[in-house]
């Protein structure tokens, strides 16, 4: 294992650390729950958006920790879901009057957790509720899930809630607007190799130099397939096929496309992946009318990608376009 550690124990609070004083003016960091959150929420005037997972698979969560996007997060360990309590405790840390909506990837770890930590918070009168994001076409039920997962079509939902809220919407209609990303949002992805945790010092899993696991989730777990590498455009093709086919979408949709990498693919490589991708949505007939290429779940640093397709409306063309700040920066 080659990687910047110092102790695997400490690794997730200290890239904590580094985050929140890289934005000083922005975030505040709980190291005993391993949370961040925004330094001016909990607002009483607006709906309070939370998430937490586990963590290696920045910039999801924590890193999506700003104004229009989420008010605060708490991570687990690498790939592992976080505590009941730190669940709790960010909840009660952003209670706001106007209620606590709670998004959870649907992974079984992440539910157990936010399901005790929600009820608790809830016998002591705080107004929460939890929404449940399952974006992945690849396989019904996985290693972690009853049910699809929730993945890269994750930062569709918080943006759109974040704006949502913003915006002075009820909890009631935040709830609406994930429901409404949640079933208008499709993923699927490819990992061409494995990762490290840090605390475990080897692969998650063996793929040979050849070789591809399609329908890969973001821990690793097995998707559809373990096949040989095709070229870029045959893959994009056969994710592109089981994404738009699943709702399905259909000529004439206008639609945000995104190309996501899972940690350890170039951003040269993701471009080559958008080409096709945005040419096969020309071809269906679809206006891509907004595109995101990069890291947004990653999964440590794992070669591959997925493709996302969301369904627009005007609403949610307004929401995806409402300010948003977060920690990660590019210029």
């Amino acid at each position: 294992m080659k990687k910047f550690v110092n102790d695997p124990a400490k690794f997730v609070p200290e890239f904590m650390k580094g985050i929140v004083l890289a934005n000083p003016g922005l975030l505040e960091f709980n190291e005993e729950f391993q949370m961040i959150k925004r330094k001016d929420a909990p607002n009483n005037a607006r709906v309070s958006i939370v998430q937490g997972s586990g963590s290696g698979h920045e910039p999801a969560h924590v890193m999506a920790v700003g104004p229009g996007m989420l008010d605060g997060s708490c991570q687990g360990a690498v790939f592992a879901a976080p505590p009941v309590d730190a669940c709790y405790e960010t909840i009660k840390a952003l209670a706001s009057d106007a209620g606590v909506l709670v998004l959870v990837n649907n992974y079984q770890g992440d539910r157990m957790a936010w399901d005790m930590a929600t009820e608790m918070a809830q016998a002591e009168g705080i107004n929460v509720k939890q929404f449940h994001i399952n974006d992945d076409v690849a396989v019904e039920d996985s290693l972690y899930t009853v049910g699809r997962r929730g993945v890269a079509g994750n930062f569709f939902v918080i943006k759109a809630c974040g704006a949502a809220a913003a915006a002075g919407k009820s909890l009631d209609e935040v709830y609406a607007v994930a429901e409404k990303v949640n079933n208008s949002v499709r993923t699927m992805g490819v990992a061409l190799t494995s990762c490290i945790p840090p605390a475990k010092g080897t692969t998650i899993f063996q793929i040979g130099d050849d070789e591809m696991e399609v329908g890969v989730g973001i821990h690793g777990e097995p998707g559809r397939r373990r096949d040989t590498i095709k070229p870029a455009d045959v893959i994009v093709d056969e994710l592109f096929d089981a994404v738009a086919q699943d709702i399905p979408f259909v000529s004439g949709d206008r639609v945000a496309l995104m190309i996501n990498g899972l940690g350890g693919t170039p951003i040269s490589e993701l471009y080559v992946l958008y080409a096709r991708a945005h040419e096969r949505a020309e071809q269906a007939g679809f206006t891509v009318v907004r595109n995101y290429v990069g890291e947004y779940c990653t999964s440590l640093e794992m070669a591959g990608a997925s493709l996302t397709l969301l369904k627009l409306d005007g609403e949610l063309e307004t929401l995806l376009d409402a300010p948003a700040e977060v920690a990660v920066r590019i210029f």
